[in-house]
């Protein structure tokens, strides 16, 4: 049986884009204001603006599309997926929330699809996915020592700093590891292919996360008995070989995030409903 190959990156990928410039911090602003943003609005016109944004400042990252679009395809799957189970689970919950009933599809029991129910689920969909490109692009455009250096610079203890900077750092190898035990999995003959059944996926899955996982406590065992031998943390301080200070461009940038914020939030808090619905 041929392996199949995975070739998709989640980490720092340095394309000299303007992205890159801009300090780690400015980044973990926006990356942070976007969530703020996304949780405070049920408005699908916000919301589509903000994609629209998104897989703009991600297409300017320069980073080829080929590289993510195996996770774009992923997350694409389990928001749909996503949304079915909210249907099944909740179905009249667009009414409920719009305050009106328009049946578009009779269905038995409490099941009848309506037209408020799928702008709902059409609206929380995209709210989800709207975080996905802001995250990419962070993850793409931010060195995981430099954005640690600037944590610490701002006052963030250099332990938790160094904790971000290993999480973003080692991103990239627990995809290999993911990989490499597929691969090992596949010449041992369990099929992921879309030719074997639902539920035997499944199972090959979780062949491959729980060697996935204690791989990964070994190897976070072993990083923290080096950091040890090496007497990390036994300083108040310590000095960076990657930092890069804030600029004038990233003090601009600061501020308009912090605009944006305080009128999303404003307006939440000024609009009379919840969710926004044009119909």
């Amino acid at each position: 049986m041929k392996a199949s190959k995975m070739k998709f990156g989640i980490n720092y990928i340095d394309t000299n884009s303007p992205l890159h410039a801009l300090n780690g911090i400015t980044k973990f602003a926006l990356f942070m204001a976007w969530v703020t943003v996304v949780l405070t609005t049920f408005d699908l016109r916000i919301i589509l603006s903000m994609v629209a944004l998104g897989l703009a400042l991600l297409n300017m990252t320069g980073v080829a599309f080929r590289v993510y679009k195996p996770l774009l395809l992923g997350t694409l799957s389990v928001l749909s997926m996503n949304a079915v189970f909210m249907f099944l689970v909740a179905p009249q919950q667009g009414p409920e929330w719009i305050g009106t009933t328009t049946p578009l599809l009779s269905l038995p029991g409490n099941y009848s699809l309506t037209q408020e129910t799928l702008f709902y689920l059409c609206t929380v969909t995209l709210k989800y996915f709207s975080m996905f490109p802001i995250a990419l692009v962070f993850v793409f455009t931010t060195h995981p020592t430099e954005f640690a250096s600037s944590l610490n610079r701002i006052g963030v203890p250099y332990k938790i700093a160094y904790a971000v900077s290993l999480t973003l750092r080692y991103l990239p190898e627990v995809k290999n590891d993911f990989v490499n035990i597929m691969h090992a999995q596949q010449a041992r003959g369990v099929d992921f292919s879309k030719n074997a059944p639902l539920m035997e996926r499944f199972r090959g899955v979780a062949k491959i996360l729980i060697p996935l996982i204690f791989s990964s406590l070994d190897r976070a065992d072993e990083i923290s008995n080096a950091m040890t031998l090496r007497g990390f943390g036994r300083n108040a301080k310590r000095t960076w070989y990657n930092a890069r200070p804030l600029a004038t461009k990233d003090g601009i940038a600061l501020i308009i995030i912090a605009l944006l914020v305080a009128l999303a939030i404003y307006k939440r808090y000024t609009d009379a409903a919840t969710i926004w619905y044009p119909f």
